[in-house]
């Protein structure tokens, strides 16, 4: 396990260092996601989860639009938290402003933009439509709950 864990994290490393490496993904870092976990913890969280996920069921997938699309999901700059009226409907909203600034500040394939936008079924009423898509969603609401509860997971644990 231990060496998939690994290999996960240079997969995420090797598609999404340019993301990483962004002055948008260094603002998530300081914006709260779930409980205490950042947007961008959240983010890697996901794309890891993603990966084991895959891994998990020998599912053949285009890693790299996955890595990126996961990373990117929630890409949509703001402390959602804060009493705005434009940030009512959060969860209906966000994944058009994510992807709005993802396409502002990289390069996105039809995948990744895709997964971006399509992140949020059943929120939204448009499911992906690529098995990267449908993991990404799944992992995003795994996540979420597990952050929400304070639960430790993969990522995190030893």
């Amino acid at each position: 396990m231990l060496k998939k864990k690994m290999i996960a994290k240079k997969l995420i490393l090797r598609y999404g260092a340019d993301i990483l490496a962004s002055s948008g993904m260094q603002m998530e870092g300081t914006l709260i996601q779930h409980g205490s976990v950042s947007v961008l913890a959240h983010s890697i969280g996901v794309a890891y989860l993603c990966l084991m996920i895959a891994g998990f069921f020998h599912l053949r997938v285009d890693r790299r639009s996955m890595v990126r699309g996961a990373l990117l999901h929630d890409y949509f700059l703001y402390d959602w938290h804060e009493r705005d009226a434009s940030h009512r409907l959060h969860g209906f909203r966000h994944p058009k402003r994510a992807l709005q600034n993802a396409q502002r500040d990289f390069t996105l394939n039809e995948n990744e933009q895709n997964i971006i936008r399509r992140h949020m079924f059943p929120l939204t009423p448009i499911p992906p439509k690529t098995r990267e898509g449908a993991i990404v969603c799944a992992a995003d609401k795994i996540c979420a709950l597990l952050e929400t509860l304070s639960i430790p997971y993969g990522k995190d644990s030893q």
